[in-house]
């Protein structure tokens, strides 16, 4: 479990990396402008992390169903080599998934106008901007998701970390073009790019008996403390 969780917090500070820093200079800059290949790159860095973090997350579940089903067998299933080759899978999928949607992004012509509804260079708000066919790009950026489905848990922590990411993740990606939004695209991009990481270390360290203990030891000096300071 420990080994597994190493990555998502890996994966977290990686993905929140590439978005914040250019959001961040974006809101304290007058002239919020981005380069072709600077979008491309954020683009490719964004699709290795989140689909890592897709497939981290169901990797997890198989993980603690093993341990809760299978306990007497746990450390022959999931086995040190296994977790390895899990994990590398995992960063491998990412990032073939970056190899091939972020050439079909930018393959496509952009001859409308170069303002991105968004707050950093994603698939969706980017193909809003194309005018030629976008068929094949929207048709790989839909089959990219389907391993979401996949994920499953028994443990309370980690159902809430999956019901969080996962949500919003298939609220953005699988509504129709019809009713799509971008100005809505944008609320649950905050979610899964900075809050969800942001969250994801409470989500799991409360489940933790000593970190459980070691909080309550802290509130109980802190509210001791404060006593002391009234009288």
């Amino acid at each position: 479990m420990y080994f597994f969780l190493r990555h998502p917090a890996i994966i977290n500070f990686s993905n929140s990396t590439v978005i914040a820093p250019k959001m961040l200079v974006n809101f304290l800059v007058s002239k919020k402008t981005t380069s072709y290949y600077e979008c491309a790159t954020q683009l490719g860095g964004f699709l290795v992390f989140i689909v890592a973090e897709i497939f981290m997350l169901a990797v997890m579940a198989y993980d603690r169903y093993v341990a809760i089903c299978n306990p007497l067998l746990y450390m022959v299933v999931v086995s040190r080599r296994i977790c390895l080759l899990l994990v590398s899978l995992t960063y491998l999928y990412g990032f073939c998934t970056a190899i091939v949607v972020t050439p079909c992004v930018f393959s496509v012509s952009y001859c409308s106008s170069n303002k991105i509804n968004h707050f950093y260079c994603d698939n969706v708000p980017l193909l809003a901007l194309s005018c030629s066919d976008t068929y094949i790009p929207e048709t790989v950026v839909m089959r990219s998701s389907e391993g979401r489905k996949k994920a499953f848990s028994t443990c309370a922590s980690h159902m809430t970390a999956v019901t969080v990411f996962y949500g919003t993740l298939l609220f953005m990606y699988l509504q129709p073009r019809s009713s799509h939004s971008l100005d809505t695209d944008k609320m649950a991009s905050v979610f899964y790019t900075l809050v969800i990481p942001m969250l994801n270390p409470m989500i799991y360290s409360l489940r933790n008996k000593d970190v459980k203990a070691a909080l309550r030891r802290f509130m109980g000096n802190l509210c001791y403390s404060l006593k002391t300071m009234q009288f």
